[in-house]
């Protein structure tokens, strides 16, 4: 049986059917060849001689051993791995090694690399063609660098990389930044020329994912400065006192409006949420001249309020002495006598009723007037007599 080109299994020969015996006689003929070969029959001493001029006989040589795959590095080679895959899977397995060496060819004749470069481009197109966008995102096109189109929430298809590329925006995330970023000084000016030290934080999501990402170069850096300018506007139309007192909402509501409507002037896409003052203290460094003068302030104002009281009580007593003077003349202009006869009793009863007086009302009768410079004096007790106490 033959096993290779030039070579043949001395076991099953066809000429030789009863078994490995040697013909001597058909190794010495002439072979379809050419040449002639004589070998020892024993496989003795002497070995084959053979004329070396002559073509090699395929009938006359032993049988040649398959070549082991060469392992590389101590492990099996890739061609090895290919072989013993293909013995397991009863040689369905595409490629294989050809007589001629290398790589054999897959399925149908066509080499193995074709199908994982097919299986390459499949992939390709599957990573980058296909976009799967969440409901808070969406997908901002651009085709070689320039916009070209927004994938809402779903899956998408667009053109493969590096022609296309998706970049994700998150449009209901609500981020924020703090002012100072460093948590140091930030001083700030008043109307009133003074100063007072701030810090405040920022809220904002982005409303336009196209305007963000093409019309601002540094998108939070920029919020920052307009929220730091509109800030520092507001506070120079209010007071120390104002700032740090009751109209702190106030003050916060009018930043975010003109935050926003600066951002809007850019084209920023930027939504802003809220502007929240965590602090509005003065400076460190005049911070105990500050409460003296705090102090002084409020002890002023309690002056103020105890004069603004007494003005009105004043005010209030002399309103009701007019009202009733008033009253008086309307009834003065209806009875002139009758008036005047009651205002007199009126006005003596108010004097003599803080001093001593005798009516006398009957008259001829006598009277006795008690003066008290004319009350006689008590007389004096005896001493008492020299020598009474013996």
């Amino acid at each position: 049986m033959i096993d290779d080109i030039g070579r043949v299994d001395r076991d099953t020969s066809p000429i030789m059917p009863n078994g490995p015996l040697r013909n001597e006689a058909l190794l010495n003929e002439e072979g379809p060849w050419g040449g002639r070969s004589v070998s020892d029959a024993s496989g003795g001493e002497g070995g084959d001689v053979r004329d070396e001029d002559a073509p090699r006989n395929p009938w006359t040589q032993p049988p040649r051993r398959k070549p082991k795959t060469p392992r590389v590095g101590g492990q099996p080679s890739i061609e090895e791995l290919i072989r013993r895959g293909r013995e397991r899977f009863g040689g369905k397995l595409p490629g294989g090694r050809l007589p001629g060496g290398g790589l054999g060819h897959g399925l149908g004749g066509r080499p193995i690399w074709g199908y994982a470069f097919a299986a390459f481009v499949l992939l390709w197109l599957a990573t980058t063609s296909l976009h799967r966008i969440d409901p808070q995102e969406r997908g901002v096109i651009t085709r070689f660098g320039a916009y070209a189109g927004t994938l809402k929430p779903g899956i998408g298809v667009t053109l493969p990389a590096p022609f296309d590329v998706v970049t994700r925006v998150n449009v209901d995330q609500i981020q924020s930044f703090d002012v100072p970023a460093s948590g140091g000084p930030n001083l700030v000016l008043t109307g009133d020329q003074n100063i007072v030290d701030l810090a405040y934080s920022v809220r904002w999501s982005i409303r336009d994912p196209e305007q963000y990402l093409f019309e601002l170069a540094d998108p939070e850096d920029t919020i920052r400065e307009a929220a730091e300018s509109a800030m520092r506007e507001e506070l120079s139309r209010v007071t120390l006192d104002q700032a740090i007192g009751p109209m702190r909402g106030e003050i916060e509501a009018r930043v975010a409006l003109r935050t926003q409507a600066l951002l809007d002037r850019y084209h920023s896409g930027v939504l802003v949420q809220g502007v929240a003052i965590r602090q509005a203290d003065p400076p460190a460094a005049v911070m105990d001249a500050f409460k003296d003068v705090s102090a002084a302030q409020q002890q002023a104002q309690g002056f103020l309020n105890n004069a603004h009281s007494y003005a009105e009580q004043i005010t209030a007593n002399a309103d009701a002495q007019a009202q009733a003077f008033d009253k008086v003349y309307q009834a003065y202009k209806m009875a002139p006598e009758v008036t005047k006869t009651r205002m007199y009793y009126e006005t003596m009863e108010t004097v003599l009723s803080k001093t001593n007086k005798v009516i006398v009302d009957t008259p001829g009768a006598n009277t006795y007037l008690p003066l008290p410079g004319l009350t006689p004096a008590k007389p004096a007790p005896p001493a008492p007599a020299a020598g009474a106490g013996q």
